[in-house]
């Protein structure tokens, strides 16, 4: 029988995606078995996440300089923002050298058409004021993985810039992305062709 303590650690790895009881119980006896230096880095780095790492007050990336490093570039595109649902797929869309624009993460995505009472959970409401802020934007690339919350989330934005800036162009990653996907397991080269081929949308 394990200890509480090493319960409780196993408890609260098993919370992280796709760690199950045994990967986790695996974790916790190798950082048993390695000794204290091993433990005390990983505790180091989990405090400096926690004491450095902030949101982007304009495209809510995690960063540790607000505003982060690709708002404030000034050789990227300003009139073009790129939406994604989670601050990972800015890194795979970055390796794909395709797109110089800007960001904006929405932090989720919303689950049903009909139930839209998950948009508090999300920075979508964000995005909207940035856009009827913010006049210099002339195209949203919507890059959102092509699942049904994807889709879903798609759409319900479509209509909201239509309604509030009609004139902005509307795009979104072209077809290469099979549907029910995840963004952040495309290779960078199917990827970088949706990137670049995208669509009107």
């Amino acid at each position: 029988m394990q200890s509480q303590t090493i319960n409780h650690l196993i408890d609260c790895l098993k919370k992280l995606p796709s760690i199950g009881q045994k990967n986790a119980e695996r974790f916790v006896y190798h950082w048993l078995k390695s000794g204290k230096k091993e433990v005390n880095e990983l505790r180091d780095a989990l405090d400096l996440l926690l004491k450095n790492t902030k949101s982007c007050e304009r495209c809510w990336n995690f960063t540790d300089d607000n505003p982060c490093i690709i708002c404030t570039n000034k050789n990227r595109e300003q009139n073009k923002i790129c939406v994604v649902s989670e601050p990972a797929d800015i890194e795979m869309l970055e390796k794909t050298k395709e797109y110089n624009g800007l960001y904006f993460v929405l932090r989720g995505t919303l689950g049903t058409e009909s139930d839209l009472s998950e948009i508090k959970n999300t920075k979508i409401n964000n995005l909207i004021e940035k856009l009827k802020e913010n006049k210099n934007i002339k195209e949203v690339v919507l890059s959102l993985n092509p699942n049904m919350a994807g889709e879903t989330t798609m759409l319900y934005l479509k209509r909201e810039i239509n309604n509030i800036r009609p004139e902005i162009k509307i795009t979104r990653l072209a077809r290469g992305l099979p549907l029910g996907s995840d963004m952040q397991y495309a290779d960078e080269i199917t990827l970088g062709s949706a990137l670049h081929n995208r669509i009107d949308f």
